[in-house]
């Protein structure tokens, strides 16, 4: 956007200042709770909402007064994750003419009664009638997401003179002129009730540091016999110590080499056995060519750098849009997924051998890779979001460009 003419302003938690300051844009520091990652039911398959929503509830407000101050003459687009579209709403309630677009990261963040539909980590069978399907799904809300997060969103509106919404679902998916999904339609396909207008995305794949060289550590470990196996259950997770003793053991039973990826050390053996290596961080499009295949939470970044690579995956799924992910991956022959509250290390060899022995798993993950063409989808978005501010694309804008305020969660 801003190569286009536009001002460009980016609001994102504290910490992802280093990323964002080679850049040059202009950037507004998020508060972000760290304590949050200790958390035990941040992971939990239906708690964890909960967590994420108390979370980012204090970044989240920033963004009403940070709208708020902008010049009142400026054409404004708010680009913002769906967990800031309440606060997108009261925004726009100061500012009547400010446009919002939400990016929706996964294919679960959006409502859709169509198969596949999931409910946590539970599948719904295809043959449920969607009148059946469509009370499930308002159950959810009711049960799940509308307790924790509707007195905090109508709280908020009514001091901004705003209605009470009835659901969260009220407060959010009626909110933006313009959807971006960062995932592509092969992966996903359009449903019929996802809301419009939909622009479909791509893949958002991001390194921090996409060409930092493998430690030496790691070039002989590889170099010292037959492709490893990688394990990792997110960079985040601080709970993961039962997942890699699973991991440590289901290795030794299947007869392979694992690195273990993880920066809490805490969370593995004091000493590891011979044909492991643990390493705090490695950049995964260097890493995954080099891998028989990578074990995983579901984060939808991983999966598709996995799915990039040809790297046959087994997802682990724990909460929020792992699970769907996992089903997306198993359902395009790239691998298998196995929920983890059912891990231990005999299930989890078992999973590992069914990929590592079907020589089919490969030639399908290679078939996947095949589907990353190379162009560039933000091009088309960045479009799209000119169009939104009242812009033509492609052309000068002139000397009052619009201005895009960008706004993540974390």
């Amino acid at each position: 956007m801003r190569a286009r003419g536009h001002r460009v302003s980016f609001l994102a938690p504290e910490q992802h200042a280093p990323y964002v300051a080679p850049t040059g844009l202009a950037f507004t520091g998020l508060p972000a709770d760290a304590a949050v990652l200790h958390d035990p039911d941040l992971w939990h398959p239906t708690r964890g909402f909960g967590v994420v929503w108390r979370a980012t509830r204090p970044a989240m407000a920033r963004i009403v007064p940070f709208v708020r101050a902008l010049p009142a003459h400026e054409a404004c687009v708010l680009l913002v994750h769906p967990l800031a579209l309440p606060e997108a709403a009261l925004c726009r309630a100061d500012r009547p003419g400010l446009k919002v677009a939400t990016a929706w990261l996964a294919p679960q963040n959006l409502p859709t009664v169509h198969d596949p539909l999931l409910v946590g980590p539970w599948r719904v069978p295809s043959w449920v009638p969607l009148a059946a399907r469509r009370a499930l799904w308002r159950w959810a809300m009711r049960t799940f997401v509308d307790p924790v997060a509707l007195a905090d969103v109508n709280a908020a509106r009514a001091a901004h003179g705003l209605a009470p919404a009835r659901t969260l679902a009220d407060a959010v998916f009626a909110v933006p002129d313009l959807s971006l999904t960062l995932f592509p339609a092969w992966f996903a396909p359009t449903q019929p009730d996802w809301p419009q207008p939909l622009q479909r995305g791509d893949f958002p794949l991001y390194d921090p540091a996409p060409d930092a060289p493998l430690s030496a550590e790691l070039q002989a470990f590889l170099r010292a016999g037959p492709a490893p196996l990688a394990f990792t259950h997110g960079t985040g997770n601080t709970q993961a110590a039962a997942y890699f003793r699973a991991a440590l053991d289901a290795a030794r039973q299947v007869g392979r080499r694992a690195i273990l990826l993880t920066p809490h050390r805490d969370q593995l053996p004091a000493t590891l056995p011979p044909g492991i290596l643990q390493q705090d961080y490695v950049p995964l499009r260097r890493l995954l060519p080099h891998l028989a295949l990578l074990a995983h939470h579901g984060g939808i970044g991983t999966t598709a750098e996995a799915l990039r690579a040809g790297t046959p995956q087994l997802v682990v799924p724990l909460a929020h849009d792992q699970f769907d992910n996992a089903m997306r991956v198993a359902a395009l022959g790239a691998g298998a997924g196995l929920p983890a509250a059912r891990v231990d290390a005999a299930r989890l060899a078992r999973a590992l051998a069914r990929l590592l022995d079907d020589p089919a798993v490969a030639q399908r993950c290679r078939a996947v890779a095949a589907r990353f063409d190379g162009r560039d989808a933000a091009a088309a978005l960045a479009a799209r979001l000119e169009t939104l501010a009242g812009a033509t694309p492609g052309r000068d804008i002139g000397d009052n460009p619009a201005r895009t305020t960008m706004s993540t969660k974390g």
